[in-house]
């Protein structure tokens, strides 16, 4: 299967960074297609991928998947080998509720923290609303660690989709000297050792660079 993930600036593109992940963890053969999303051609050029003009789109055989969680329920389902979603029922549909509170939620820390991963440096002050989302996301990955992540240090043991969608808030929590508990800063350190991760990171300080 030929497949191809076009994606947006590294450091700034979440969504982006979310179904790379999920592509890196099905182990299929996908080349990247790099699209600036700040040039007066973007859109236009996105538009010849993808009906939404937006990324990610993952590029197929069948034809184009767009939108992060769509593109990782198809990898689901065409890699079931890979076990990109929990085993256990209970865990995988919890696994699947906190990815969709994750796509539709949380819109304050996305408006006041967007991602940068070149960041390194707190905001002067947290608004209400980005506090009760960080709150919200902490018990998050203490529920899914305490009950179903004891095989591993990812919220369901072993990185999954769950973690694909959650890592762009790990990022911006230390773009932004965010203070955590324990367990939570546990968990941003595991998606900062994780190799994938490690690698579009890299990539993301390259971009900003040149």
């Amino acid at each position: 299967m030929a497949l191809q993930l076009v994606v947006g600036d590294k450091n700034y593109s979440s969504w982006s960074l979310r179904a790379a992940l999920a592509v890196e963890l099905s182990g299929a053969a996908c080349e990247q297609v790099p699209v600036s999303l700040y040039r007066p051609d973007s859109r236009a050029r996105l538009l010849g991928y993808s009906p939404t003009g937006k990324v990610p789109v993952l590029l197929t055989e069948d034809g184009p998947v767009w939108d992060s969680l769509a593109i990782a329920e198809y990898l689901a389902e065409h890699f079931p080998g890979a076990h990109l979603w929990p085993r256990e029922r209970y865990a995988r549909a919890l696994a699947r509720s906190i990815c969709a509170e994750m796509h539709s939620g949380f819109q304050a820390l996305r408006s006041h923290l967007p991602m940068d991963m070149a960041r390194d440096q707190a905001l002067p002050e947290l608004p209400d609303e980005v506090r009760a989302d960080i709150e919200r996301i902490c018990a998050i990955w203490s529920d899914c660690r305490e009950r179903f992540g004891l095989s591993g240090d990812y919220l369901f043991g072993q990185p999954g989709i769950a973690d694909a969608f959650y890592a762009p808030v790990a990022s911006r929590l230390r773009s932004y000297q965010v203070a955590l508990p324990a367990a939570a800063a546990s968990y941003v350190e595991t998606i900062h050792r994780w190799p994938a991760f490690q690698c579009w990171q890299q990539s993301a300080l390259q971009e900003v660079r040149k």
